[in-house]
């Protein structure tokens, strides 16, 4: 438990103070965000803010995650570090990403096909290794499962190898882009996933106190090192805790694809490695309305420019967007929605989805399994 309150208050504070720093060394270098053509008109006024702020805040995540180890004296686990290898693997892809954009002064960065061989690359090695029977514990236990899991492992749907392996690469690539999406708004992405994080330390907390090794019975928990993730969460808890100080509303510097990439995949690394796959479905339940907006978007358009039958149907016109404009944060912006508002109301919707989600997980258990 030391470890976990060292993790998370030793990132912050290097986050707040790292921040800072970070502002002023970008803005020297010129790094300034440039920004969509197509987007709201309100966000020009941003262009130029300094970006790669993720960069912040994996350092302080990491480096609090280590001191807390050195601290007490306490060897990192293999969960643990390959938690970190995704949540640091993803952030590098993000890195490029960002610096493309900033070096050659192009919104889009990466293209998309060279991003997705990154994360892929980054998904599929943590797969792999997570899965390997050289890292399983003394109840070979392995980092990952192959099993499907809500709350827990469902026992009676038992992948094979290749097909957890897949299921961990569609998992890593759907959440770091959802996080990507969703962080089109001043402290939007970093608010909600200060919450998300938040609720998997606890989570992991709870694992670890229902432990089968501590307490066997229906309802404990078979997790590998649930307590060291519990300190990897709370590093990363509290990196975007402090870094949230500088990128609240009007935000001083954006985390950029290096942050949100990086705490995409972070997040689906939690929920692989502690057994909760589907349940993220519900804590981070922001990160999926987001995405599934720019899906319906997508879809409908394309499908009423391609199909007349689609069009007769729905009764709508070619071309036909359901969204003023896509993710859906920047559709309340459009309708005359202040940004903090919106900001402030969706950290309100993540809060109501890690309440439900963390309820969900305290009836299981007492309901029993």
């Amino acid at each position: 438990m030391r470890a976990i309150l060292l993790g998370g208050g030793l990132a912050l504070l290097i986050s707040l103070l790292g921040t800072r720093w970070a502002i002023r060394g970008f803005t020297r270098l010129g790094y300034g965000q440039e920004i969509r053509d197509d987007g709201p008109t309100t966000h020009h006024t941003k262009r130029g803010t300094p970006t790669m702020g993720g960069v912040v805040i994996i350092l302080a995540a990491v480096s609090g995650y280590f001191l807390a180890k050195l601290i007490t004296l306490d060897p990192p686990t293999a969960s643990a570090l390959l938690l970190i290898f995704l949540f640091v693997g993803c952030g590098l892809v993000g890195f490029l990403d960002d610096f493309i954009k900033v070096a050659k002064q192009r919104s889009l960065g990466l293209r998309s096909k060279a991003k997705m061989v990154g994360l892929s690359l980054v998904a599929l090695t943590f797969g792999i290794v997570s899965l390997l029977p050289a890292l399983a514990d003394d109840r070979e236990l392995t980092p990952a499962s192959r099993h499907i899991s809500f709350i827990r492992d469902y026992e009676a749907f038992t992948l094979p190898a290749f097909l957890a392996v897949l299921l961990i690469w569609l998992m890593v690539a759907g959440t770091s882009n959802a996080v990507n999406l969703t962080d089109g708004l001043d402290g939007l992405a970093t608010g909600a996933s200060v919450m998300v994080f938040g609720a998997y330390m606890l989570v992991n907390i709870w694992q670890n106190n229902q432990s089968c090794d501590l307490t066997p019975g229906r309802t404990c928990y078979d997790v590998r090192d649930p307590l060291d993730l519990a300190v990897v969460a709370a590093a990363i808890t509290g990196a975007c805790f402090g870094f949230l100080w500088w990128n609240a509303p009007p935000a001083a510097i954006f985390m950029g694809d290096t942050g949100s990439l990086a705490l995409g995949g972070g997040l689906a690394g939690l929920a692989i490695l502690t057994r909760t796959e589907l349940l993220l479905l519900v804590l981070g339940g922001l990160f999926v309305v987001v995405t599934l907006s720019v899906m319906i978007q997508v879809g409908v358009f394309k499908a009423s420019r391609a199909s007349g039958l689609f069009r007769t149907v729905f009764r709508v016109k070619a071309g036909h967007r359901v969204f003023r404009i896509a993710p859906i944060h920047h559709h309340f912006e459009m309708l005359g929605w202040e940004q903090v508002t919106v900001v402030i109301r969706f950290w309100i919707v993540t809060g109501l989805c890690v309440a439900a989600g963390l309820g969900i997980f305290y009836a299981e258990w007492v309901v029993g399994y």
